[in-house]
């Protein structure tokens, strides 16, 4: 893409409404737009890490058995009675009526249409085990929004709900969540911890979140600081083995991490005190398992092996789409702007072409950028008519992991300059060689 063509709308200020790092970036960098009190806009750039985002979610889902579909945004309010769950949410549900006086709502989760209709399609364990999800939009109407996209009314959910015929069968679905969830998170570059957390309006007596350690946590959490050492890595885990998944499981979940409404003080301090932390975190994610909750209620039933009828064991499992883009930068950023992680970035690398109109720096950077298009990588080239302090500072900005620099200097002595964004250290090659090398770190993304 060429900044020239493209819409990028960056500001030099600090919005006066932004209070932390992640409402202050997406708001300067030009990725979202306020159009009302915890609703926004999201901007291209936005746009292309939301659905960098969403394409990791959708690959770990289905890698772990899980079929998507599509759920809508308004609701029956009749389903939520039937669960006797109505008025749980107060005033954060966003009630409204049709022009036929029917009564609705704006889904702030959907354990109750996910049940409706499981109910009309499934009445056999040969059915089962069956896991659906979807990533759609939800609206709660909190009563201070704030904080950008990690506070908003409207927000980019991934919920999940699993059906199993018995208590074992659930936990296992449980236990499946939980491992693709750690990977998940590591491929956007986040270390998450599962946390044994409170289920809330949810229900049910098994459940954990995932917390991102940040100064800005709305959570106080407590931690055994050796959890923040486990990593999943490229392990080959088969989703289909309960003793396998168990013990990934049972790894991630046996040192001590609770929020601060499970926190046993007691359990906290038999840890050696030079690994006990006490952090803020933010939460990106949540697993349940609830049991009957909703299928009793409901009647979501399946005929046994024995013909005797059961109500279904479930679970419901969320990912917080669009509040992880305020999580990473939270995570990752300096003063000078966010660090995107190489699996998110909107775009992998940047090309600043410090003397456009050059005949030489502009070619180079037209085949820069048509080398990388062959590799399958989309470069950000920014060709604007700009001094080169100005285009440095735009791309620290925005966060690109990689940016490769042109100018009649280096291209004299056949080089252009490759820097890392993390660190900021720089290096000398080819045009050529500094394709191959990008193509190499996004080899392994």
């Amino acid at each position: 893409m060429r900044l020239t063509r493209y819409f990028l709308p960056v500001l030099k200020e600090n919005p006066a409404e932004a209070q932390i790092v992640s409402h202050r970036y997406m708001l300067r960098a030009g990725m979202i737009k306020q159009q009302a009190a915890g609703i926004y806009s999201w901007l291209p750039l936005g746009l292309r890490v939301l659905r960098r985002i969403e394409t990791i979610v959708n690959e770990e889902q289905e890698r772990a058995g899980h079929i998507p579909l599509l759920m809508p945004t308004l609701q029956p309010a009749d389903l939520w009675r039937e669960s006797g769950r109505y008025d749980d949410y107060g005033q954060e549900m966003l009630r409204i009526k049709d022009r036929q006086d029917r009564e609705m709502l704006y889904g702030p989760t959907n354990e109750e249409m996910i049940t409706d209709i499981f109910r009309a399609h499934v009445t056999s364990y040969k059915d089962l085990p069956l896991t659906l999800y979807h990533i759609q939009w939800k609206f709660r109407d909190e009563m201070r929004p704030r904080f950008g996209v990690m506070r908003g009314r409207e927000f980019l959910m991934k919920d999940g709900y699993n059906f199993d015929v018995d208590r074992d069968a659930a936990l296992h679905a449980y236990n499946r969540h939980m491992v693709s969830y750690l990977r998940t998170y590591e491929r956007m570059g986040l270390t998450a911890i599962p946390m044994r957390a409170d289920s809330g309006p949810i229900g049910g007596d098994d459940t954990h979140e995932f917390l991102v350690l940040a100064a800005t946590g709305e959570s106080e959490v407590f931690f055994d600081s050796a959890v923040t050492e486990l990593k999943l890595g490229n392990r080959d885990v088969d989703y289909d083995n309960r003793a396998e998944v168990a013990a990934v499981c049972k790894e991630f979940t046996t040192l001590y991490a609770r929020t601060d409404e499970t926190h046993d003080p007691a359990l906290f301090d038999a840890i050696p005190q030079e690994r006990r932390k006490v952090a803020r975190g933010i939460e990106v994610g949540q697993i349940f398992y609830f049991g009957t909750k909703y299928s009793a209620s409901m009647g979501a039933e399946v005929t046994t092996a024995e013909g005797t009828k059961v109500p279904v064991e479930m679970g419901s499992h969320g990912i917080g789409v669009s509040r992880l883009l305020g999580a990473i930068i939270e995570a990752s950023h300096d003063d000078k702007g966010i660090i995107w992680p190489e699996g998110v970035t909107p775009f992998p690398v940047g090309i600043v072409n410090l003397k456009q109109g050059d005949a030489a720096a502009d070619a180079a950077c037209e085949g820069l950028y048509k080398a990388l298009a062959a590799k399958g990588l989309e470069a950000l080239y920014d060709d604007r008519d700009e001094r080169a302090g100005a285009k440095f500072a735009t791309m620290d900005l925005i966060g690109l992991p990689w940016r490769i620099t042109v100018g009649p200097r280096g291209l004299a002595n056949g080089v252009v300059e490759l820097t890392s964004r993390r660190t900021g250290t720089s290096e000398e090659l080819s045009p050529e060689a500094a394709v191959e090398r990008v193509a190499q770190i996004y080899a392994g993304v």
